[in-house]
């Protein structure tokens, strides 16, 4: 049997060093818990290199007096709790003793503090669990903590770290729950020497989230309040206009503890049942106040995880609270409120002139959804007229011509997609004669040329005479007849994966829409730095996103299939999927790309489709016999035989 050992007490602290100090953003989310528990009403965080090299936290606490600094460092020495009872009652945000132990045992950790009762401050140095200096210092009351080359003796957690800028990101994360969960405290940040973020530290929660998101995102909440059996529910949701695509803006807290609660989304989400579009999720920032004694806080070291006595009183409060907002608060959004900001009056002349000479930023709508469709190489047809017949020549498969001419487009004053539409009479020329339905020629020689091989996707010749439209149902399914068979043809299902396909052909040789006002997308901090940390591969795939700095990016250029209203949602669902697969290789986030920028774009189940559009887009989806499911996995067509359908009607 081995034998068994007793761990030295530096050993000691580095293994539980490992569950405390993951990275910087852990250090100063204990650092600053510290900092309130203490009193503090005002707090400035300055780090550089992304923390890893330099952290700085000054409070204006009541500080640690000369006798208890040692003891602040030792493993398990806290001031917040002093027997078993005191754990049934914790509303203090650190309690276990860890925090100060853990870090000095992975860096080097300066703290200069002091005390009203005491005349001068107290200087103290550790260094890897080490002390090196106690002693006298001229400071102001409260306490002050440099932190100082994280992991400097334990190179294998140095290489698990971050970039410069990740890990900056994830401190301004925690910086940002922190400031949420205490709006009485005024919390400055600096970054790399630059002040990043201030609260006024009024107390004031929506005052308070403006500070940290922006206007933007602080104008879509609404208020909402609840009591039910003692447990009070206080805070903002978004109003389902402005629902995302993650959950990554929802934000609970239990008395004024940030937690993960699976039960607090749930309720939120059921509260919005009926009331926001499926896929999408609502925003908010809820402090649950509750009997301490009620919930358990001492779960894992990280206190993010909490368990409560009784599931279903939480779920009631969040619920309430939530759909008595939404009964209140949400009112229909007024066209006015719809980017405002951008059609103010100026206050000259001159500039009203110039804006009114500029293209309306409303785009038009476009009578022909199925632009987009990708080019196939179809067999090419060359048509012998008479001298007095009407040129003729090979049509490109992405133009919209008529519903059944076979692939040929006429040189005489053609007739608009307009006139098409509406069905306007056209002129026709002496001879041949041109109807809408059918070009008829005396004769006709085709030369067939090879298509060219691709990778993507595969055509095959299409054959007039074997097609039928026959309609569509509930506005979602296309039908028609085709070689014997009854095909049912999902038309938003088909669409997206032409656009998917598409978009991955012409990756990284695209000509994106510019444009006219560019699009601010607030995002947060962890989807932030996700987004800036794949800024080359979202540019790749159409788009042109910049940092714009707090938390939120700016798109300029989008793919031309996207709607301009469609590019906040995408954004946020790339950024959230960044989030959750950060492991996944360059190739495969393309792919997600390219997922959702063809969902947005597809036309949508339920949308009017016109005859003429229906039958265009069955024959250029059953010339492409490799698409048969969209890039979701579901099929985009179903076929039937006479056979088969005869057998329900019990024929044969």
């Amino acid at each position: 049997m081995p034998k068994i050992n007793v761990l030295s007490k530096q050993l000691a602290e580095l293994i539980a060093a490992g569950e405390v100090v993951e990275r910087p953003a852990s250090v100063v989310k204990e650092l600053l818990e510290n900092s309130i528990d203490a009193g503090a009403d005002t707090v400035t965080l300055e780090i550089k290199n992304g923390g890893i090299s330099y952290i700085r936290i000054t409070d204006n606490g009541c500080g640690i007096s000369r006798d208890d600094i040692r003891n602040a460092f030792v493993s398990h020495a806290t001031s917040k709790i002093a027997d078993a009872d005191d754990l049934n009652s914790i509303m203090t945000l650190g309690f276990r003793g860890e925090a100060l132990a853990s870090i000095s045992a992975v860096a080097r950790v300066e703290v200069m503090t002091a005390v009203a009762e005491e005349d001068i401050g107290t200087r103290y140095i550790i260094e890897s669990g080490e002390e090196i200096l106690c002693d006298d210092a001229g400071c102001p009351k409260g306490t002050t903590i440099i932190v100082r080359d994280l992991f400097y003796k334990t190179p294998a957690r140095m290489k698990f770290l971050k970039k410069d800028v990740t890990e900056a990101n994830a401190v301004a994360g925690v910086v940002d729950r922190i400031a949420l969960s205490h709006p009485e405290v005024s919390i400055r940040f600096i970054r790399e020497g630059k002040q990043v973020l201030i609260t006024s530290g009024r107390g004031d929660l929506f005052t308070c989230i403006r500070e940290v998101f922006g206007r933007e995102f602080a104008d879509s909440l609404i208020s909402a309040s609840a009591t039910s059996n003692g447990i009070n529910v206080s805070g903002f949701v978004s109003k389902p206009s402005a629902a995302r695509p993650n959950r990554n803006m929802q934000f609970f807290f239990i008395n004024n503890r940030l937690i993960k609660t699976g039960t607090g989304s749930a309720a939120l989400s059921e509260a919005y049942k009926n009331s926001i579009m499926v896929g999408k999720f609502p925003s908010c920032v809820l402090n649950i106040s509750i009997d301490p004694s009620l919930v358990d806080v001492n779960v894992h070291p990280a206190k993010t995880e909490v368990r409560f006595s009784d599931e279903r009183m939480i779920f009631n409060a969040v619920y309430y609270a939530c759909k008595n907002a939404l009964d209140i608060g949400d009112t229909p959004k007024q066209v006015s409120e719809i980017r405002k900001d951008f059609y103010k009056a100026p206050e000259k002349p001159a500039e009203q002139l110039k804006i009114n000479s500029q293209p309306s930023a409303v785009p038009t709508p476009k009578h022909d959804f199925w632009q987009h469709i990708p080019k196939t190489e179809e067999p090419k047809k060359e048509v012998s007229l008479p001298k007095t017949a009407v040129e003729v020549r090979p049509v490109e498969p992405t133009s919209f011509v008529r519903a059944s001419a076979p692939d040929v487009k006429l040189t005489r004053p053609a007739e608009s997609t307009e006139d098409i539409l509406l069905h306007r009479p056209v002129p026709k020329p002496p001879e041949p004669t041109v109807i809408v339905t059918q070009v008829k020629t005396p004769a006709v020689e085709e030369k067939v040329s090879a298509p060219e091989t691709t990778s993507e996707v595969k055509t095959e010749s299409f054959s007039e005479e074997d097609f039928s439209l026959i309609g569509e149902a509930f506005r979602t399914y296309i039908l028609c007849e085709y070689r014997g068979k009854m095909v049912i043809i999902d038309k938003h299902a088909a669409h997206e994966r032409i656009i998917y396909e598409k978009l991955k052909k012409e990756s990284g040789e695209r000509t994106p829409q510019i444009l006219m006002i560019p699009v601010t997308v607030t995002l947060s901090k962890e989807e932030y730095s996700a987004v800036l940390e794949n800024l080359e591969l979202i540019n790749d795939s159409g788009f042109e996103v910049e940092d714009f700095g707090g938390g939120c990016v700016i798109v300029r250029e989008c793919p031309m299939e996207l709607s301009v209203d469609d590019v906040e949602d995408v954004i946020g669902e790339i950024a959230g999927r960044f989030v959750d697969k950060k492991q996944d290789v360059s190739f495969e986030k393309l792919d997600w790309i390219f997922h959702s920028v063809a969902c947005r774009s597809a036309i949508k189940a339920g949308n009017f489709t016109s005859r003429l559009e229906m039958e265009r887009f069955a024959k250029q989806l059953l010339s492409i016999p490799d698409i048969r499911y969209c890039p979701h996995g579901r099929p985009v067509l179903i076929e039937m035989t006479k056979r088969e359908l005869e057998k329900n009607f019990g024929r044969v």
